[in-house]
């Protein structure tokens, strides 16, 4: 069953609200290309991997603490490598000491791991770094993202990969006892795909084990859907995986995210396309599919997710674009009044005219100060790295 929301932003005035202060992290390289967050040094604070795609480096960077995080971050160079699209902190090797993963696309196609120093005091020192490339993976697919995941249970973890284009595909890397032997490194495909956005470990069907939760924008396999993991004997086998679709083949879905929008207690999927910020809202039977236009004013939208922005007690999308030249806004954020089924939503500033190609949102309270801040980048305005402050913390 589908639901369509019509577009009634009209009455509403484009912008709502002055645009949120936006705190730089790193903007001194090109094309910054996603974050992804762990807590590298073990100081409950979240830290940050990033691609730079056209800047050829790959980079991590140290949350300062509270005080400090409206600063540009403590960075390092953790390898040099090109078209990275994206970069992921893990343990590979199981010293204790956070490893770095690039994916590259382009002319690179080649995933590389990037040592970290085996000194943790060195971490922020780009000599003590090593970069290797994956052989199994080098020159073999446009490779786009990673997720860290244990599959196998016998020696620590294991690699989640997919890519896109020709011979794109969602597979996992098989990592030996000796990790740092990177050609014993084996590929497991799983599935075709066409050009997979997103990675997400989550247990989808409450029996204790996480799936893997993805979106698949092009090809004949496009959509949102999951797959099942079955456990560690039978991940060998590509059969025993599973596929649940959720929806959207018929669309070009972007960045999803989870979350339980409408507050029923059930997990919902929120994706997003070029003009509509898709609801897959979950029942005891079967995916109802939500659709909200977005409002006028923004670029093609790029991702979505869900909290309570304003802490009214109310679950509200927040949304990034891509082609949001100005005077298009590439972020903002909406808000229901009554219920998220009804037809109007309310749009609210977040970025302004600045910025073009923004990627993936990341929800994190980086200040500290009790509310959800959005930690993103942008590769063409070249903004680089940022986080922007939520006004409504206490």
């Amino acid at each position: 069953m589908k639901y369509f929301l019509p577009a009634l932003f009209s009455s509403f005035p484009l912008l709502a609200g002055e645009p949120w202060e936006r705190h730089t992290i790193d903007k001194s390289s090109k094309g910054a290309d996603g974050v992804r967050l762990a807590d590298v040094n073990s100081d409950g604070l979240m830290d940050i991997a990033t691609g730079w795609e056209e800047g050829g480096v790959v980079r991590a960077y140290l949350h300062p603490g509270h005080i400090k995080t409206k600063q540009e971050w403590p960075t390092v160079t953790v390898g040099e490598v090109k078209s990275a699209e994206d970069a992921v902190f893990a343990d590979f090797d199981g010293d204790g000491n956070i490893d770095v993963v690039s994916s590259c696309e382009g002319g690179t196609k080649s995933m590389f791991v990037h040592w970290a120093p085996k000194s943790s005091a060195a971490f922020l020192d780009s000599s003590k770094w090593k970069t290797e490339a994956i052989p199994v993976t080098a020159g073999k697919q446009s490779w786009m993202y990673a997720l860290p995941k244990s599959i196998d249970r016998k020696n620590g973890i294991d690699l989640i990969v997919s890519s896109k284009g020709k011979n794109g595909s969602v597979g996992w890397l098989e990592i030996p006892k000796n990790a740092r032997n990177v050609s014993s490194w084996k590929h497991h495909k799983l599935q075709d795909a066409g050009w997979i956005m997103s990675l997400i470990s989550i247990d989808m069907n409450k029996d204790g084990r996480k799936d893997i939760l993805i979106s698949d924008r092009r090809g004949p396999k496009r959509g949102v859907y999951w797959l099942e993991y079955p456990g560690p004997e039978a991940a060998i086998d590509p059969l025993q995986w599973k596929r649940h679709d959720i929806g959207g083949n018929n669309r070009e879905i972007k960045f999803i995210s989870h979350g339980d929008l409408d507050k029923d207690g059930r997990l919902d999927v929120i994706a997003i396309d070029k003009t509509s910020i898709v609801w897959f809202r979950s029942t005891e039977s079967e995916w109802k599919e939500h659709v909200i236009p977005l409002p006028d004013g923004v670029g093609g939208g790029k991702s979505a997710v869900t909290f309570d922005v304003n802490q009214d007690g109310k679950n509200d999308l927040v949304f990034s674009c891509e082609s949001a030249k100005a005077p298009l806004s590439g972020t903002q954020w909406l808000s229901y009044r009554d219920t998220p089924f009804e037809q109007l939503w309310q749009n609210h500033e977040i970025a302004g005219k600045s910025g073009i190609k923004y990627d993936r949102i990341v929800p994190s309270d980086v200040d500290g100060d009790g509310d959800l801040d959005i930690l993103c980048c942008e590769e063409r305005d070249q903004l680089g790295v940022f986080w922007y402050e939520n006004p409504y913390g206490q």
